[in-house]
């Protein structure tokens, strides 16, 4: 095992996020006390599930390993429904413990199934994606899908740890990596411009999973998360901002029936609220142009379809920032200046969307 950087998450339920390589091993330190740990992961990562069962077992644990459909197909009631049976017929109590394995979808089921369960047990998120240690695994946030949108049934639930093997990410695909990284980018727009240096300086070394540039990345995005979850878990202030550039990438996801990768419909999503707060006088043509420059040197798209407007808009209509039937949109005022467009007219929010379509 190489170093481990340790970056706290405070708040009322404080835990750590441990980022290193060759670190997995969620039971002994994170859970103490579990009888029982049950590890919920989707098909391509059971051998990474049963060798972590191994583990828990030869500490005297018993693992019950739950398989669950693969990408947000897993965030469904019906999977949730499905684990909650297999918590039941195990026994589960209040003193045992969910450990979600793999990218931002089964941590966000793992952690719903965990805040449900029992009224809220014990969870660990092994994130293996770029995408869930950076953004999904850290937070509390859990949640499904549903007919209406993504993310509309959930729970604040923090878990008890995080941990982040950067060695997971070696055999990601690489679209899979390039997508999670505009997750870390839109840390660099709304927090810490360090980021967005280090990926124009060089986006090879960015997309390295085995290098320190990429390394460095995701701690900078771990802390800018940590440092904005602390002071407001259930999203009612200044966690909004994390919410930068996703209400039009929720909307993409809906309309293509999940089958866009989370990562892609942000970078969209960015591109479209950095035009957005351009025409509203918010941010200088400079910095909306950058967020296109940066996106695109990491292969990400910048832009959708122009027939798609009516959909999308309607889409956004449900999303959770939304108040009433006020649209509201995490902008730019500047570089590290997030703020909230509140009511943008019709025109407007059709004008920014004609940019990113043609």
């Amino acid at each position: 095992m190489d170093e481990v950087t340790r970056i706290p998450v405070g708040g009322e339920r404080p835990y750590d996020v441990l980022v290193g390589r060759d670190l997995l091993d969620p039971s002994p330190a994170l859970l103490p006390g579990a009888e029982r740990v049950a590890f919920l992961h989707a098909p391509p990562l059971k051998a990474l599930a049963d060798k972590l069962a191994d583990g828990v077992r030869e500490g005297g644990v018993t693992p019950l390993l739950i398989e669950v459909p693969d990408a947000e197909a897993g965030k469904h009631v019906d999977v949730a429904a499905a684990c909650w049976d297999r918590l039941g017929d195990a026994g589960f109590t209040r003193t045992d413990a969910v450990v979600g394995v793999g990218g931002g979808a089964v941590t966000d089921l793992a952690g719903f199934v965990a805040a449900t369960w029992l009224r809220g047990v014990r969870w660990v998120p092994v994130a293996t994606s770029l995408l869930g240690m950076v953004d999904a695994a850290v937070g509390g946030k859990t949640g499904i899908n549903t007919a209406a949108g993504k993310n509309l049934v959930g729970a604040f639930h923090p878990p008890a740890g995080v941990l982040a093997d950067l060695a997971t990410l070696d055999s990601l695909p690489p679209a899979d990596l390039a997508a999670g990284m505009a997750e870390v980018v839109k840390c660099g727009f709304i927090a810490d411009p360090v980021v967005l240096d280090l990926v124009e300086d060089d986006p090879a070394a960015a997309l390295d999973p085995a290098g320190p540039v990429l390394r460095e990345l995701v701690e900078r995005a771990v802390r800018v998360k940590a440092d904005v979850v602390a002071g407001d878990l259930r999203e009612s202030g200044v966690r909004e901002v994390l919410n930068y550039g996703h209400t039009l990438a929720h909307a993409i996801e809906k309309v293509e029936g999940y089958r866009w990768r989370h990562g892609h419909a942000v970078s969209v999503g960015l591109v479209y609220a950095a035009t957005l707060a351009r025409l509203a006088g918010r941010l200088d043509a400079e910095g909306a142009d950058r967020h296109r420059r940066v996106l695109a040197a990491l292969d990400l798209p910048t832009g959708y379809r122009a027939d798609a407007w009516p959909e999308l808009l309607a889409a956004m209509r449900v999303d959770k920032k939304a108040r009433g039937s006020r649209l509201r949109f995490v902008v730019l005022d500047g570089l590290a200046r997030p703020a909230i467009l509140e009511a943008p007219p019709d025109d407007l929010l059709a004008a920014a969307y004609e940019e990113i379509s043609s």
